[in-house]
């Protein structure tokens, strides 16, 4: 099997081989033989970007969530607070849900690489 790399290209393998301490031909191999057995999943760029903004909110409205909780926990609990805080609190869990979805949805997509 032969593989064909332009310069640019060579130069992304380069760097990447590089970053893990391997040389370009093992590093490429590595990827091929993970793809082959599904362990990676090749997405377009766009969706890697995407999936990355998905990941960063979905930990950001984790965040939300743990804090509203203890907000809503508080003893003696704050005037006025719960009851709103609740609220809000169902509409962070409902966020994390989609972004949760959606992160599975981009994880999944298959497209092939031209």
């Amino acid at each position: 099997m032969d593989l064909s790399f332009n310069e640019a290209e060579l130069e992304v393998v380069r760097l990447a081989a590089g970053r893990e301490g391997m040389s370009p031909a093992a590093w490429a191999g590595r990827q091929v033989m993970a793809v082959a057995q599904h362990v990676l999943v090749p997405v377009s760029r766009d969706a890697g970007d995407v999936l990355r903004e998905l990941v960063q909110a979905r930990v950001h409205l984790r965040e939300t969530v743990a804090a509203l909780r203890v907000l809503t926990a508080a003893d003696p609990p704050v005037a006025g607070l719960p009851e709103s805080a609740a609220t809000v609190l169902a509409q962070a869990l409902g966020a994390v849900a989609r972004v949760d979805e959606a992160t599975a949805a981009v994880t999944r997509e298959r497209r092939p690489r031209s």
